[in-house]
């Protein structure tokens, strides 16, 4: 798609420039998030140096990854420079479903040996990082990771096990809905989403939100049958516990 960027971390150095140019959200110490959301994190938003941990579930089960990436779509609306790294198999179309403006997102799908270092380049240009995270990650590289995005003022989500982030969001159960009796389309499914962390979020929250779809690797319907002629939001709240 036009204005999406594939990069390698040969090309970060450029890309890491025009990034760090101050836009209308770049002082900001709180990035927001969708209103749905803003229960679970403790600055009811992105607060600038943090790390944002979403648990990985069983593949294609969990709802993580459109999780992780619906913690992009306000703020990257608002004008904040997001990376992906690590997910190949991204889905551009369902990001912009969510309203992640792909002239300002980055993708680094194999970053291979180097993850580390492609990760650290992003933090000093990009507002928030998204990636998965490496089974061999050694807890030094992430404590270093983190400290980085502290100091830069960056937002750091990983997608996987990452001890010791601000707060971890989690897909603890899920019903789908929209195939009716026995046949259909799978639409959206109602999740519980659950929120761990320290300080201010060290005492567990749940809220039950709509998500559009299981994973963004697959493109998202625009409309539902009971909201045919307007938008569908990519997040409905549905409840809380």
């Amino acid at each position: 798609m036009a204005g999406r960027m594939v990069v390698g971390s040969a090309a970060l150095a450029d890309l890491v420039r025009p990034a760090s140019t101050p836009d209308q959200v770049g002082g900001h110490r709180v990035l927001p998030v969708v209103p749905e959301l803003t229960g679970l994190l403790p600055n009811r938003g992105l607060r600038r140096g943090s790390t944002i941990a979403v648990a990985a579930g069983q593949p294609r089960r969990s709802g993580g990854t459109s999780l992780m990436l619906a913690l992009l779509a306000e703020a990257s609306r608002a004008g904040s420079w997001c990376a992906v790294v690590g997910v190949p198999t991204f889905g551009a179309g369902a990001a912009a479903e969510l309203g992640i403006a792909l002239d300002r997102l980055a993708l680094v799908p194999n970053p291979g040996p180097e993850w580390a270092t492609v990760v650290a380049a992003l933090i000093d240009g990009v507002d928030v990082v998204v990636t998965t995270v490496p089974a061999a990650v050694s807890a030094s590289v992430a404590t270093r990771l983190a400290a980085r995005a502290r100091q830069r003022g960056s937002v750091l989500v990983p997608y996987g096990r990452w001890d010791g982030a601000d707060v971890t969001l989690q897909v603890v159960r899920g019903v789908w809905e929209g195939l009716g009796h026995g046949r259909g389309r799978l639409r959206r499914r109602e999740v519980t989403v659950s929120a761990r962390g320290r300080g201010a979020a060290a005492r567990p929250k749940e809220i039950k939100v709509w998500l559009p779809g299981d994973e963004l690797t697959r493109v998202i319907p625009r409309v539902l049958p009971s909201t045919v002629g307007r938008p569908t939001a990519p997040l409905a709240l549905v409840g809380r516990e």
